[in-house]
């Protein structure tokens, strides 16, 4: 079998980049080694950037979003005892962001892709990828128990860190940056109306404490926990105890959660991982196979989306003009936005967090730097914008990667002459 790009990884990033393929009428095909039922089921990332809703919804995947999701115009800092909103349609030009989950994003994606897509290939282990050199590169995969072959036009891992996009990249052609944080995440999902009708960051002496939502019935919810901790030490009524403690305010002593069944526990470990370049030869890195952040500032999902959003339009253009131009750009725009996220995350993750080896010092700082974001209109602007998402247009013409429309210009008028 024969592709023009061959997508390993059948998850968010994989599937929208597939049915953006589609729609500019380039063939693909999707290797996803799960079965579909895990991939519809496996628990991700909950927000969703303007830009990612707006890719979605002119891709055919906004119908469920826009009557389920839930649009949100800021977040909660809890800290010293008071809370404070950052309201982020003011300060981003009226930009939002919407809780919808990405396995909802998923089913979504894949409803489109068997309806009227490329094939896409549940169960297909891919076990190699060679050729990425040349003109032809070839997937080797087994699937349904035989060995087979996808060559292709080009390749594009959505298969995450340890998937084998990635390593088909040579060491000697590949650096990955990383950095490991001290503790974790427990969390939950639970049968339980939210806390707020917002997202409720909190910085607590006890630790960090995150009260998001999946649905108006269901709340999601996290804690900082010590790495390797062991789900099964905290059972459900002292996490509900701990969350309380954590997201209390000084001036409402007797706040409490809505508590309900916990149906989901699992730990989160925090990293922080960048791989470069994300292009070799003729494959292409895309999503969490390029780069990791922390779930504190919520761009995994969105970082993906935008590399893919991004890998459509070049592929579009070497389609309409034989122009390879934005595909030779695609590593160096995707990578000024995934280290301006990177460092967002870091800071988002650095401030709320307590080290475990943190001194009295350390903390003043972290109060310092919320206290200025609730004062300072400057510092809440810069974490709603960076929080909201950063426009990929914006993004990608300071690396001198011209803007969709006017690339379309600029390539047209190249194969005129």
């Amino acid at each position: 079998m024969h592709t023009t790009v061959g997508i390993i990884g059948g998850g968010p990033s994989g599937l929208l980049l597939a049915r953006l393929l589609h729609d500019a009428g380039i063939d693909s095909v999707v290797l996803e080694s799960r079965d579909r039922a895990y991939v519809e089921q496996r628990q991700r990332a909950g927000i969703l950037e303007q830009a990612t809703v707006d890719a979605l919804r002119a891709a055919g995947a906004g119908a469920r979003l826009d009557a389920e999701g839930m649009a949100h115009d800021g977040i909660e800092l809890r800290f010293d005892g008071r809370a404070h909103r950052v309201d982020f349609p003011s300060l981003t030009d009226g930009r939002r962001v919407w809780v919808y989950a990405q396995t909802e994003v998923v089913k979504d994606l894949i409803a489109l892709q068997l309806a009227d897509g490329g094939p896409l290939l549940f169960g297909a282990q891919v076990r190699s990828v060679e050729g990425v050199d040349t003109d032809r590169p070839a997937i080797h995969y087994t699937h349904e128990g035989r060995e087979q072959i996808l060559t292709c036009d080009y390749v594009v891992g959505c298969d995450g860190f340890h998937g084998v996009a990635r390593t088909a990249v040579p060491e000697r052609e590949r650096t990955t940056y990383e950095r490991t944080y001290p503790y974790s995440w427990l969390g939950i999902l639970a049968e339980a109306p939210p806390v707020y009708e917002e997202l409720v960051y909190a910085h607590s002496e006890r630790g960090f404490a995150l009260a998001s939502m999946r649905s108006p019935a269901v709340s999601r919810l996290y804690l900082q926990v010590p790495n390797g901790t062991d789900p099964a030490d905290w059972p459900e009524d002292r996490i509900w105890d701990e969350l309380d403690a954590r997201l209390a305010l000084g001036d409402t002593p007797e706040w409490r959660l809505r508590r309900g069944p916990i149906t989901q526990k699992s730990v989160l470990p925090m990293r922080s991982s960048v791989t470069e370049p994300m292009r070799y030869g003729r494959l292409f890195l895309a999503g969490d196979a390029a780069h990791i952040v922390p779930p504190t500032g919520a761009k995994g999902l969105n970082l993906a989306a935008a590399d893919v959003i991004v890998l459509a339009r070049a592929f579009a253009r070497r389609a309409a003009t034989g122009s390879t131009e934005l595909l030779d750009g695609y590593s160096a725009a995707c990578l000024r936005r995934v280290w301006r996220a990177e460092h967002f995350s870091y800071a988002m993750t650095t401030t709320l967090h307590r080290d475990p080896a943190q001194s009295g010092f350390d903390t003043r700082l972290q109060l310092a730097q919320l206290d200025r974001i609730a004062s300072s209109p400057h510092a809440a602007a810069e974490l709603a914008q960076n929080y909201v998402g950063l426009p990929i247009e914006e993004v990608t013409e300071a690396d001198g990667v011209p803007e969709a429309a006017e690339a379309d210009e600029v390539a047209v008028r190249r194969a005129e002459a």
